[in-house]
């Protein structure tokens, strides 16, 4: 680096620069940046978390006044993320997959920073799919290639690769400018070697994986000796260090998929052009009014009437508007508390250690006499078949609250990793007092199966699950999770550190201050009992505070009912289905992997025999050279760096007329089911029994689905051949079939009932093929003689006119131009002129209340609609469209699922057991000699769900099987 390039890294912006200079806000940086710099911050009217708001807010304010000048931007963007799944998690589903949610007191601080972002006069700009580094780079590129400068405000690492051509960042904690020379001299390659060196460090934060033990500075030597990354990879063999030698070699593909990682793409789509983000000063109006809401009012006197002065001095008269705006409130806010003790007033240091059967009994006789009680249990372990119940917690009023440790131990001296948790030899030590489990769970059952007793729980379904394993059946219940879902789903998280920040201003004790956190972490069992009863009484205590807050609201607005016959049932009916799981064949699961492996290789050779010569197929720069530089095919588009673009939907429209393209996206696809199927769910099944439990999440979709994980069974693909093959993995057990039970079109028939659709509930109604009945309606064919390709195009049409499919989508979809797509789309709407009017109507719905309903009455808040972007309100749109009939679909199948033990009971048919829920699809075992008589229990079940609440004027239609397997049964 020389003298002269070193003078520029701290100079200021040039006052003679391009006539477009524009500046790009790395807002989620920001957002982040301002949380974490300053304390918790609370809007004293009414809890609501503020402090990133305001430090995001000090740090916009200060950015625009000393951007003020010559040397100015003539335009200025904030750009944010959108969402977490983006194009990258399809090149690898673990990116990101180890980051930590937002803090749950930053979620509902996120859509006050963009408002604020507008209140300042500043552009907002995201984009579902893509991280705002992808926006960043793409709007680089543009200001470049017109001959601008752009100016990246941000420090962010993943965003220096961009540097160079009249593009450059700066940072506004330093007031720095970063040029090519500030890159170098920290590490130690210029912006041109950026991704090569990302590529061999990894992200841990991302979780790229790079070379392992591979670390900055190294990756940087090695790239100034070998010139770039594919050179030294090439070369690997002749570095004289063994462990790095093997390192590069072993892991070679794993880097090379890290360069995909982090290399931005500049073709991102760009929703708005450049011409839409000139500077303009905020309405000073507009400004007022939200840092009054807000009562932000140190910034407001600062701001005054939102005209920043220049840098160079100029004199600036603020003109104060007097604090008189009125206070408005989210339309999330939480109620009023029921006391002011019960908002602000936590004594841990009050909750009571319960050790002897005398304290636990006069617990239970409280509890038994007030007849509800906040509970919670403490475990060692996140899945409930295989945890270990270390104790549980009751709360009978506001910091009434014990713990009843039941199997807790001190911790070894040596623990796993040499750790000493510091209680001294283990035969020094104290014997921990507590009752003896079996007494204490006989005196605790007497209480939880009390059906005078409500008990209270947060996400109560992992509860019941722990106690069901040991014999006991709680109940009656309430959760004030579901509450929270069924009042406010859409607007805000329901977990309970969430909820308890809402409603109560308080911060409960996070796990980590009593547990610890990595290889210290300890297991609940050995945390001291002082600790153990602060954290897990304080769970009950918060718990049972917010029922007595949530649980009126549910009359006060109408939503008893919803809650009481969609959500109340739901824990139990879920537990029990994850406590029974499915089983696998881990013979049929190893032999599937072996030949998904074979496969791939056979997939890789012919790859090689069609681009004529050797090359990785899972490296996207070399797909990409070999597509578009060697073999010169259309539709090629280069990242930022330079790198040709491979991902699945550049290669799916090339394989409409190449092979090639074709052959690495079904090697793409093995990988995938490979490694996130037939290889996790050997690891997964128990070792014993062969049986998977997963995980059901019940307020995950605002739209009232269900959520699987750990292992996630919703997602295994249907219609491929591959996706059979995993699916008839899953069997049943001896002398049983699995029975699954699948609604037939039910969307379509809900829409056909909500939306009042005459010709589409005649053909329901008469059994006809709706999609050759909607293709004689649409194309004037008689049904007698439809041919496969009209079916085909208005199948399209059916399933994707409920999610606001596009002329351009359709025409994709079809193969055919976006103006035949549109006349189809316009012939579809005159002939089902209902459909139109049901989406106008819902439309003009959303926008007044904020949230649409199902025909069960939940409701489904869409927060987007009122945004100030035009494209999220767009989206707000198309899901309000969607949501009453997707809605209903959900509350359906919950109410077949929560009626299903019962049913199945009466019928005899208690050794029936309900396993999964797939959407709109139930998976039973059954013996197979009653497989015909549960069969016809599972469907007049299931297609009477909706009565009595709703009768719908179409049939719902079940489609059941049994089988050995649950491809068979499908």
């Amino acid at each position: 680096m020389t003298d002269s390039t070193a003078e520029t890294a701290d100079r200021p912006l040039t006052q003679d620069g391009p006539a477009l200079r524009l500046w790009m806000i790395d807002a989620s940086a920001y957002i982040f940046r301002a949380y974490h710099a300053l304390p918790p911050l609370t809007r004293k009217s009414d809890g609501l978390p503020v402090g990133a708001v305001q430090g995001y807010c000090n740090m916009l304010w200060k950015l625009i006044r000393d951007m003020k000048g010559a040397d100015g931007p003539t335009h200025l963007v904030a750009i944010f993320d959108h969402s977490e799944k983006t194009f990258r998690n399809e090149l690898y589903d673990q990116y990101k997959a180890h980051r930590p949610p937002a803090p749950e007191d930053l979620a509902p601080q996120f859509p006050l920073v963009r408002e604020a972002t507008a209140a300042f006069g500043v552009h907002c700009l995201e984009l579902p799919g893509y991280e705002a580094d992808d926006l960043i780079a793409t709007y680089a590129c543009k200001a470049r290639d017109a001959g601008g400068e752009a100016v990246i405000v941000s420090s962010d690492k993943d965003l220096m690769q961009l540097i160079g051509g009249g593009v450059v960042m700066w940072d506004p904690m330093k007031d720095r400018r970063l040029e090519e020379a500030a890159v170098y001299e920290k590490f130690g390659v210029g912006p041109e070697k950026m991704i090569d060196l990302q590529a061999l460090i990894g992200d841990s934060v991302d979780n790229v994986p790079g070379a392992p033990g591979i670390g900055p500075k190294t990756a940087a030597q090695l790239l100034d000796e070998y010139g770039d990354l594919d050179t030294l990879l090439a070369r690997a063999g002749e570095i004289k260090q063994p462990k790095r030698r093997e390192t590069l070699i072993n892991f070679r593909d794993q880097i090379l998929l890290s360069r995909e990682l982090v290399r931005l793409s500049c073709d991102a789509p760009a929703p708005e052009a450049i011409d839409d983000f000139a500077v303009r000063d905020p309405d000073p109006e507009v400004l007022a009014d939200f840092l009054d809401k807000m009562e932000f009012r140190s910034l407001r006197n600062r701001v005054g009437d939102g005209k920043a002065p220049a840098r160079d001095g100029t004199a600036f008269v603020a003109r104060p508007k007097p604090l008189t705006a009125p206070v408005i409130t989210p339309r999330y806010a939480p109620q009023a508390p029921t006391t002011p003790n019960e908002a602000h007033n936590f004594d841990l240091e009050g909750y009571v250690c319960v050790q002897t059967i005398e304290e636990l009994d006069a617990w239970i006789a409280r509890a038994t006499e007030a007849g509800v009680v906040g509970f919670d249990v403490e475990t060692d372990a996140l899945s409930s078949n295989f945890a270990g119940l270390c104790g549980v917690s009751l709360a009978i009023g506001p910091n009434d609250a014990c713990y009843v440790p039941l199997t807790h131990e001190h911790a070894p001296v040596e623990s796993a990793g040499g750790l000493d948790f510091g209680d001294g030899p283990a035969d020094t030590r104290e014997p921990i007092t507590q009752i003896e489990k079996q007494t204490a769970m006989a005196r605790l059952k007497t209480l939880l199966e009390n059906p005078a007793v409500l008990k209270v729980g947060q996400n109560i379904k992992y509860d019941l699950a722990v106690m069901a394993k040991r014999g006991v059946r709680v109940a009656p219940y309430d959760d004030t999770m579901l509450i929270s879902y069924v009042l406010e789903g859409g607007l805000h998280g329901h977990g309970m550190d969430e909820l308890a920040r809402l409603h109560l201003g308080h911060e409960p004790i996070p796990f980590k201050q009593v547990a610890g956190t990595g290889k210290a972490q300890k297991s609940f069992r050995h945390v001291e009992l002082k600790h153990a009863t602060c954290y897990a009484a304080e769970d009950a205590d918060v718990t049972l505070r917010l029922w007595r807050i949530l649980k009126p609201r549910l009359a006060a607005e109408a939503l008893t009912t919803v809650y009481e016959t969609l959500e109340r049932g739901m824990p139990e009916t879920l537990a029990g289905m994850e406590r029974e799981g499915i089983r696998v064949d881990p013979a049929r699961l190893r032999r599937l992997s072996s030949e998904f492996g074979m496969r791939m290789a056979e997939l890789e050779t012919k790859a090689h025999q069609l681009a004529g010569r050797p090359f990785n197929v899972g490296s996207p720069r070399q797909i990409g050279d070999i597509l578009f530089g060697e073999m010169q095919l259309p539709g090629g588009k280069k990242t930022a760096s330079g790198q040709w673009g491979t991902e699945a939907s550049t290669l799916d429209a090339l394989a409409q007329t190449h092979e090639l393209p074709r052959v690495l996206l079904d090697w793409r696809q093995l990988a995938k089911l490979k490694g996130t199927y037939t290889d996790a769910l050997i690891e997964a099944a128990d070792d014993t029994t062969h049986r998977v439990h997963t995980s059901y999440q019940l307020a995950a979709a605002t739209t009232g689905r269900l959520a699987s994980s750990d292992p996630n069974l919703q997602n295994i693909p249907i219609r491929t051949e591959t996706g059979r093959q995993i699916r008839q993995a899953f069997i049943a057990g001896p002398g049983n079939v699995l029975i699954s039970a699948d609604y037939s079109q039910i969307e379509l028939r809900l829409l056909a009932h909500i939306g009042d659709i005459p010709e589409l509930k005649r053909a329901f109604k008469a059994g006809q093929d709706i999609h050759a009945a909607t293709a004689s309606e649409m194309f004037n064919v008689p049904l007698d003689q439809m041919d496969s390709e009209t079916r085909r195009r208005a199948k399209a049409i059916n399933f994707g006119i409920v999610y606001g499919i596009s002329a351009f989508g359709l025409a994709a979809q079809l193969g055919i131009d976006q103006g035949e797509a549109g006349a189809y789309i316009k012939t579809y709407f005159e002939r089902f002129p209902g459909i139109r009017a049901y989406m106008d109507a819902t439309k003009t719905e959303v926008r007044e209340r904020g949230f649409v309903s199902t025909v069960f009455g939940r409701r489904i808040h869409i927060p987007a609609i009122h945004s100030k972007s035009g494209a999220e309100r767009q989206f707000g749109e198309r899901a309000a469209i969607n949501a009453p009939i997707q809605g209903a679909a959900a509350d359906i199948i919950r109410r077949a699922m929560v009626r299903m033990p019962a049913a199945l009971e009466a019928a005899g048919l208690s050794d029936v057991k309900m396993l999964l829920q797939v959407h709109d699809e139930l998976v039973f075992e059954a013996p197979e000699a009653r497989a015909d008589q549960a069969i016809a229990v599972i469907k007049r079940v299931m297609e009477g769900a909706a009565e009595p609440a709703v009768a719908l004027t179409v049939p719902l239609v079940v489609d059941a099987r049994a089988a050995g397997n649950w491809d068979e049964a499908h």
